[in-house]
């Protein structure tokens, strides 16, 4: 059975993608959740040859980086990625796109999913990016009919845009009708609410992560375990 290397649920973006996509897929996989520390280099490194999640242990053989265990596991498993030569392109360019760009939001809208929050003076960049993620969304969900990005299935572009959901849900984002509609059935899944759910009873706090939210925000609610 697959072992999957995670960190925190209420902080780690990285760590949702495979997360979820195998929980979607119905793939067999054990949980290996590692808090995040000051310094959790050595501690991670026990397990993953970068020391950052997610990792993906299969007998001996380590797959580090969410977008060679989606490579990984498209080789073993169906679904992964769209069936459709057209849809299956989509899907990897806006895996690929998300996976090495979104900067902004990444940094000034950073996942926190337990807590709502107001932006204070975001930069510029962060409404051109919001833009372009809107027009990326509408382009799969019209050209291939939805209800996901590629499609009528659940795929690994969809893991890969569900961080962003619990952004949006975090700090209130706007976009467009049809791609909130799309952030409200991501956050439906059973496995969504599952993750979300399990976040919120985490009861540790990473002061680098927590501190992260401050700089472009103001927290308005935290609905975490005390």
């Amino acid at each position: 059975m697959y072992q999957l290397y995670i960190a925190n649920k209420n902080y780690s973006s990285w760590s949702l993608r495979p997360w979820l996509l195998l929980q979607q897929l119905n793939i067999p996989f054990a949980e290996k959740l590692q808090q995040f520390q000051v310094d959790n280099y050595d501690n991670f490194r026990r397990f993953s040859p970068t020391a950052k999640v997610p990792c993906l242990h299969d007998g001996n053989t380590v797959v580090w980086e969410s977008l060679a265990i989606v490579e990984y596991l498209a080789e073993r498993h169906a679904g992964v990625w769209p069936a459709d030569a057209a849809a299956r392109n989509y899907a990897r360019c806006a895996a690929s796109e998300m996976h090495a760009g979104f900067s902004t939001l990444r940094n000034v809208c950073t996942m926190n999913c337990g807590v709502r929050a107001q932006l204070v003076n975001p930069p510029p960049a962060l409404a051109q990016e919001l833009s372009r993620l809107d027009e990326l969304w509408q382009q799969g969900l019209n050209q291939f009919g939805g209800p996901f990005l590629a499609g009528p299935d659940f795929t690994a572009v969809d893991a890969f845009f569900a961080p962003v959901a619990f952004r949006v849900q975090s700090f209130d984002l706007k976009l467009s009708a049809n791609a909130m509609a799309y952030v409200k059935q991501l956050l439906a899944l059973p496995a969504m609410q599952a993750w979300y759910q399990a976040a919120l009873l985490e009861s540790w706090r990473e002061p680098s992560h927590e501190a992260e939210i401050g700089l472009f925000g103001t927290i308005t609610k935290d609905y975490r375990q005390n």
